[in-house]
């Protein structure tokens, strides 16, 4: 009669793979610390009549994982005289009761991109993956959020 060994191999994998499997889900159901985004200092605010959005316009595709894309895009302009590092916008989602559904902040200038300059203007594009079925698929309020200069 031979004796019927049990495969170690398979036991040490398992204990590996449901202690892993438990590491990623303590990780992931642990509170995040968020910090509050900077408001608009008073310098921004005075600025951001030099700020000018053009050809905004909202494009929507599936995508591959059957969701809608929903794309805004447009140009931003500078017409001061101070060169930026960053603007952000806030975009407001609502739904048919004028009730925020969505509110998601996107840098449409960053460092990375050269940042603007004065009397310059740049393409942007702000994709959106995240949208409630609520919304009320009306273009969102866009809001300068912040502006840093260089």
């Amino acid at each position: 009669m031979a004796k019927r060994s049990f495969p170690v191999g398979l036991a040490v994998a398992s204990v590996l793979l449901a202690g892993a499997g438990g590491a990623g889900y303590w990780y992931v159901s642990q509170p995040r610390a968020t910090a509050d985004p900077a408001p608009v200092t008073a310098e921004a605010k005075a600025y951001v009549k030099f700020l000018r959005m053009s050809e905004t316009e909202m494009k929507a595709t599936d995508s591959a994982m059957a969701k809608a894309l929903v794309e805004i895009v447009g140009k931003i302009s500078n017409t001061g005289e101070r060169r930026l590092k960053l603007v952000e916008l806030s975009c407001i989602f609502y739904d048919p009761y004028n009730q925020v559904v969505l509110r998601e902040r996107v840098a449409i200038v960053r460092p990375k991109t050269g940042g603007l300059a004065p009397n310059e203007t740049k393409p942007f594009r702000m994709p959106f993956d995240n949208i409630p079925d609520s919304w009320n698929q009306r273009m969102p309020q866009l809001v300068i959020a912040q502006i840093q200069f260089e």
